[in-house]
């Protein structure tokens, strides 16, 4: 008889654990951010991918608030200009400060290096991932991972006068590994405590490691990341594995899903010579519509939502007492600078892909904070197809580079590009929106600063630290 009052004793003792035990619920973060998504770009993909009666799983969120972004000068960190990259902004949003552009997790005046909310998350105990569109080490996911001087220092072989383009050139000389410092980007990631880490960028971790004769991948392999390339390498993974995970799918940034109509950008609007003579006289030649169409390139790219879903699994098998996940759709920012508004619709849509997958997660987990917000703004800007101003006989035209979209509803929609006359387009110093599910009611006000989203995130995940 004994074995049997063993076990009913057991069996006791695991029904009362299993009943008079509170149940202890995994809280979860997860932020997506656009690169470079303000209300222009929100409503271009809106109006493209549903019409202007239409709705985006963006609009659907009950909670809404304004972002101020502020950004310092590198030249004297006492005054602030007006325009944030995303380095310095995602700094903001990764770390609670605010520094100069280009930096990454540094400040704009001694080169201190700022601690992201990934370090305190990690040794609270909480799964961290990172996903994003471009590649791993550039600007916005680095923040989260690495502190270095500048953001063009992604490899050990662009860390001292690395030439970026033109006659700009990168120099982190004082974050070399002989120097003290922790080293370029990659090499930081693989030395990381990340769990997960997915995105383009393989190109980076190709050289030699620092002092090193491995590559900074083989570091990172030899470092515990378990190293895959291709959704059905992942999926695998996800499967199988409860290890680390370092997910390249791209030499660089990933390809994007849309293109215009035979692969046109924005193109300058052609007047007549009688207008050059005067402005109110001749006549304009608008580029001519084109529609979106699948990007050759995109090929089998690993669509934002499926590394999505893949991440979230694999950290919640991490950490059973949650996770902070930050997701980034990069090519909304990217594409605008290269002046092509079909890149920018379908990484938007993309990014709100992916959130149906988050607040499909959040409403089988309810202690799940979910967050969209930008960075900063971008140059795109919907105007009038036809200027009111033609009507009264006056060929009007943007000064700048315009694209027109024939929508899905039959419509054209102008998208005009005019923040400079150079080859790529710049940022603007619009605020940026913030959204977020209903865990966010008490969390995110109808206004903040940028450094503020910090907060947000520590005072619901950490709030014994507030």
């Amino acid at each position: 008889m004994r074995p049997i009052l063993l076990r009913l004793t057991n069996l006791t003792s695991f029904l009362l654990l299993t009943f008079l035990t509170p149940t202890v619920l995994a809280q979860n973060v997860i932020l997506i951010i656009g690169d470079g998504m303000d209300d222009h770009q929100i409503t271009m993909a809106r109006n493209y991918v549903h019409g202007a009666k239409g709705q985006l799983a963006l609009d659907t969120l009950p909670i809404r608030g304004a972002v101020q972004v502020v950004t310092l000068d590198h030249e004297d960190p006492t005054k602030v200009i007006y325009v944030a990259d995303s380095a310095n902004s995602a700094t903001a949003i990764a770390t609670g400060q605010v520094t100069s552009r280009g930096r990454i997790s540094t400040s704009a005046d001694t080169d201190r290096d700022f601690q992201p909310v990934t370090v305190d998350l990690k040794r609270a105990g909480y799964a961290v991932g990172i996903v994003t569109t471009a590649s791993v080490t550039d600007a916005t996911p680095a923040v989260f991972m690495a502190n270095v001087a500048q953001r063009f220092c992604e490899n050990p072989d662009m860390m001292v006068q690395a030439k970026i383009g033109g006659n700009w050139y990168a120099d982190c000389e004082q974050d070399l590994i002989a120097n003290g410092g922790k080293g370029s980007i990659s090499e930081q990631i693989a030395n990381s405590s990340i769990d997960l880490v997915l995105g383009g960028g393989s190109k980076h971790f190709l050289p030699n490691a620092e002092g090193s004769d491995i590559t900074v991948l083989q570091k990172a392999q030899a470092s515990g990341y378990l190293f895959v390339d291709s959704l059905s390498a992942l999926e695998q993974a996800i499967e199988n594995s409860e290890n680390r995970l370092l997910g390249l799918f791209s030499p660089s940034t990933m390809p994007v899903r849309w293109q215009a109509t035979g692969g046109v950008a924005a193109d300058e609007p052609e007047p007549s010579l009688l207008n050059h003579v005067h402005e109110y006289l001749g006549d304009v030649t608008l580029p001519a519509p084109v529609q979106c169409e699948a990007n050759p390139s995109y090929g089998n790219t690993p669509p934002l939502a499926a590394m999505t879903e893949s991440a979230i699994r694999q950290l919640q098998k991490r950490s059973g007492k949650g996770f902070f996940l930050m997701i980034e759709s990069a090519s909304i920012d990217k594409q605008s600078h290269a002046r092509r508004p079909c890149g920018q619709i379908g990484e938007l849509q993309q990014l709100d892909e992916t959130l149906k997958v988050a607040l499909d997660f959040a409403a089988a987990q309810p202690d799940t904070l979910i967050l969209v917000t930008a960075d900063h703004g971008q140059a795109a800007q919907i105007i009038p197809n036809n200027s009111l101003f033609n009507g009264y006989g006056i060929p009007v035209y943007t000064p700048g580079r315009l694209q027109r979209l024939i929508t899905p509803e039959g419509a054209i929609m102008a998208m005009n590009y005019a923040t400079n006359d150079f080859q790529a387009e710049e940022h603007t110093g619009v605020n940026i929106p913030i959204f977020a599910n209903d865990q966010g009611r008490d969390l995110v006000p109808a206004f903040m600063m940028q450094s503020d989203i910090y907060g947000l995130i520590k005072r619901y995940l950490l709030p014994e630290s507030q």
